[in-house]
């Protein structure tokens, strides 16, 4: 006898005391079919809690039997509560159980298969069928006898039982007599969830009857049609679809033709769906309501059964009906023997993965829904707030104009039927790849990606966010947001921030170069920062000059009219701090934008570049205008004391050298610290002036990060710093800013000898940069900037005598790496942020990418950095 299990669930095996269920499972443990720790007994249990497995009342007087056999069944109560709980935890964890147990009575098996259906395994029934005499002779054989009373009372409950097995609910009952226990061959399905990386995967959102834009899709991933028709991927790789192959689009019965000869062939996958499975049920013959694009589906079906002759038309109609009723809720892919991502339509509870019943497939069909709109449109919920098991999980359904990664998941489906894209996830790689919508097949009133935008800025919903969260950026891939930050950063935005509408963008920390000078008497020097970029392949810098003042971002509209269009504000702009709180007093940052909006427009600057607004980076001078409170309690108060005690120590030392020059070193050093104390004090001092008006505010732009219709990234740094200089000639407020090219050591020797001089005079140093906005070395994102300071600066940095050697020798075994980390990450997470705020993305979108910066500026990193 042949028996074949399921990959997991309950299996239980029923029969009398002495029927050979203990025998049977140690038999399939021998043969490697089972594990020892898959088979859980009633016996070993009673024997665990009560260090018996039987306790007999048999030939015992009244009294003695009726204590016995009340322990006997203290015993088997405790034992069956540990059992249970034991096995309900298997299956949360979707492991395969076999229970050694006699199962008598309905009301025992029942409890399993309840618990089957709680947790959506199937439970399976391996019935011992033997003989009242081999139970009887067996149990004779026993250490602990049951005895021929209990072992017959436990055969006719058996005998009279056994007709209802088959009516239980089981998934499947299998009989198994005596000589059939001993040829027994058993063998476990494998696990029809689960599909290796191999080569490769290209998971593909909804298509939709879009057949064209899947060809050119498949195409542009690589694949190519061989002989037969397949299109297969020279490495091997395979394609899945999300499901929703069809309705809507033009091409459904092409599509559908498409899959199931790719799937059938084992050069694809599919998964369920909920057009699939109504498409299915309407080829069952079932009673469906076909709407959203599912009666055209029907339409195309028709015409072409109607041309095929009666024997081919059942036969196609068949083939089409059972592939769809048969593929799976979902699927799992495994890396390396790990099962890392999770392939779904509308999703998927953690709890469900690697699961199969009519509940989960109903989920991972129609998602978390809510009932239905005015519009009788789902309201969908969102499940995805609730994933935790560290899976990556891919699906479709809900159709977003991008990419969107929330919690681990990402939504692929781009709409190709409305307009939008055909998207596919390639893995291992996480990249995308899309085909743009030849046209808008569907046409109709209600399009998502229409609708989506028009609720662009309806309030993000702070549950995506507050466990910690993953932003997936286009040029730094995946970057965590460890929940400890998150909330003090949700705390700042709700409290002392811009309206969120208008925090766009955040700037990114900048690293200070990678390692300290090779020269003796500096920190920082221009030769280190030079080299790590010409170490990572890059042949053309800028160096800019590094003004000293508050970093600031600059939203300036057309006019108020276009600030409500993108930001829901009626507004000519704002100007904020890189941790998003109003730069100025409201009345101040009116004056400023309203000069500038005056100045940009008396230029022609909106017509000249099509665009209905400007966001820039900047500098905004002098530093006490934000750092007023930090140099009066901090720098002024130590510069202060500092020349007193020392100015004191220096007469005395120099009264006492007539009467004992042995102090004379003691002198020399206080002279230093002296100098270091004076010089401390002209470099703060240097940086600050008075504030009368807006006349003597200066702001040094010199990124122009966006106009209205494209960012600005693609720009070299050449170009913005050379856009710093026509915006210098537009507006009193803004100056320019001094830069270098450095191509050649010529002219690196040029920006050395530019930075010793502009910092011995007490500037504070320069930035070096790529010429390239974003720059990268094999793929991988290198630092976007190197600020390097200069050593009379640094004294208000690290201390005014951090350039005695003791001290500067410490501070040159400082570590960077954390501080280029956070660098990398607040500068992918800016553009990424601003990329989707131009392309009309909701303010949730945009926002991850802000609160992910404010979030980062949480962590603890050595702030002299």
């Amino acid at each position: 006898m042949n028996i074949t299990l399921p990959y997991t669930g309950i299996v239980l095996v029923i029969g009398p005391s002495g029927s050979g269920k203990t025998t049977l499972l140690t038999k399939l443990v021998e043969e490697g079919i089972i594990e020892s720790t898959e088979i859980t007994s009633s016996d070993a249990y009673r024997l665990a809690v009560g260090d018996t497995d039987f306790i007999s009342w048999n030939q015992h007087p009244p009294d003695e039997a009726d204590v016995l056999f009340h322990q006997y069944k203290n015993l088997a109560e405790e034992a069956f509560r540990m059992m249970d709980a034991n096995i309900e935890a298997r299956c949360r964890l979707n492991k395969t159980t076999f229970v050694d147990a006699t199962h008598l009575q309905g009301e025992e098996r029942n409890k399993y298969i309840n618990l089957g259906h709680k947790y959506h395994l199937p439970v399976t029934a391996i019935v011992m069928d033997a003989k009242e005499e081999t139970v009887l002779q067996r149990d004779l054989l026993r250490k602990q006898p049951r005895g021929k009373r209990r072992i017959k009372q436990q055969f006719q409950t058996f005998k009279k039982e056994r007709k209802s097995l088959k009516k239980e609910g089981f998934s499947r009952v299998y009989f198994i007599n005596e000589q059939e226990a001993e040829n027994l061959q058993m063998s476990r399905n494998n696990h029809p969830l689960l599909i290796e990386t191999g080569p490769g995967i290209d998971i593909i959102g909804d298509v939709h009857g879009c057949f064209a834009e899947l060809m050119l899709l498949l195409e542009k991933l690589g694949y190519e049609k061989n002989d037969e028709g397949f299109y297969v991927h020279p490495f091997g790789r395979k394609f899945l679809s999300l499901g929703d192959i069809m309705s809507r689009g033009p091409s459904s019965l092409k599509t559908i033709q498409f899959f199931i000869k790719h799937v059938q062939n084992g050069f694809a996958y599919m998964i369920d769906s909920n057009h699939g499975w109504k498409i299915a049920r309407w080829l069952d013959g079932r009673d469906v309501s076909l709407k959203h694009g599912d009666e055209k589906t029907a339409e195309e079906i028709n015409r072409w059964l109607a041309e095929l002759d009666e024997i081919h038309r059942e036969s196609e109609k068949t083939k089409m009906r059972e592939f769809l009723l048969n593929v799976p809720s979902h699927y799992i892919v495994i890396k390396n023997g790990i099962p890392v991502l999770v392939c779904t339509h509308a999703g998927i509870k953690d709890e469900f993965i690697g699961k199969q019943s009519k509940v989960i497939s109903d989920f991972c069909r129609f998602g978390d829904t809510d009932g239905f709109d005015e519009n009788n449109q789902p309201i969908r919920k969102d499940w995805f707030t609730h994933h935790r098991n560290g899976q990556l999980i891919v699906w479709g359904h809900d159709p977003k104009p991008q990419p969107l990664l929330v919690n681990n998941t990402i939504n692929i489906d781009q709409g190709v039927v409305f307009g939008g894209k055909l998207t596919a996830y390639r893995f291992p790689e996480k990249t995308f790849t899309s085909i743009h919508a030849l046209e808008d097949y569907a046409g109709e009133d209600q399009n998502p990606l229409i609708e989506w935008k028009a609720k662009r800025l309806d309030p993000p919903n702070i549950g995506n966010f507050i466990d910690g969260f993953k932003v997936l950026t286009e040029n730094h891939g995946e970057v965590r947001i460890h929940a400890d930050y998150v909330k003090p950063a949700i705390d700042l935005i709700s409290t002392s921030t811009i309206p969120i509408e208008q925090l766009v963008y955040l700037p990114p920390t900048m690293s200070p170069v990678p390692i300290a000078s090779k020269l003796e008497d500096y920190l920082e020097h221009p030769k280190e920062a030079i080299d790590y970029y010409r170490a990572n392949g890059i042949p053309s810098l800028i160096a800019e000059k590094k003004h000293m003042g508050s970093r600031a971002v600059i939203f300036l509209f057309r006019n108020k009219e276009e600030g409500r269009k993108y930001t829901g504000i009626e507004s000519l702009g704002t100007i904020y701090t890189r941790t998003g709180r109003r730069f100025f007093d409201k009345g101040t940052e009116e004056n400023i934008v309203k000069q500038l909006n005056h100045d940009l427009h008396a230029s022609n600057y909106f017509n000249q570049y099509g665009t209905d607004f400007v966001l820039l980076d900047a500098e905004i001078m002098p530093w006490n205008l934000k750092a007023k409170d930090l140099i009066k309690n901090q720098y002024e108060y130590v510069a202060h004391h500092a020349l007193l005690d020392r100015e004191m120590l220096q007469k005395k030392l120099s009264s006492a050298l007539e009467y004992n020059s042995e102090l004379q070193l003691w002198s020399k050093e206080n002279e230093i610290k002296l100098s270091n104390a004076r010089t401390f004090e002209q470099v703060f001092q240097k940086y600050c002036w008075e504030v009368k008006d807006t006349n003597s505010i200066q702001i040094a732009p010199f990124h122009i990060l966006a106009h209205s219709h494209e960012t600005l990234f693609h720009k070299s740094h050449q170009w913005h710093m050379e856009m710093n200089q026509q915006l210098a000639s537009l507006s009193d407020l803004f100056v320019k800013t001094e830069y270098k090219l450095i191509d050649n050591e010529s002219t690196e020797e040029e920006v050395i000898r530019w930075w010793e001089e502009m910092t011995r005079d007490g500037h504070e140093g320069i930035v070096i940069k790529p010429s390239d906005y974003i720059a990268k070395n094999k793929n991988k994102l290198i630092q976007p900037a190197i600020k390097v300071r200069g050593r009379k600066y640094l004294h208000i940095i690290y201390g005014m005598d951090y350039l005695l050697p003791e001290n500067l020798q410490r501070l040159k075994e400082r570590n960077t790496g954390k501080k280029q980390k956070l660098a990398l990450n607040e500068f992918s997470l800016g553009i990424e942020g601003l990329n989707r705020f131009i392309a009309g993305e909701s303010i949730e979108r945009v926002h991850e990418c802000v609160l992910g910066v404010l979030a980062m500026e949480s962590d603890r990193i050595d702030p002299r950095l």
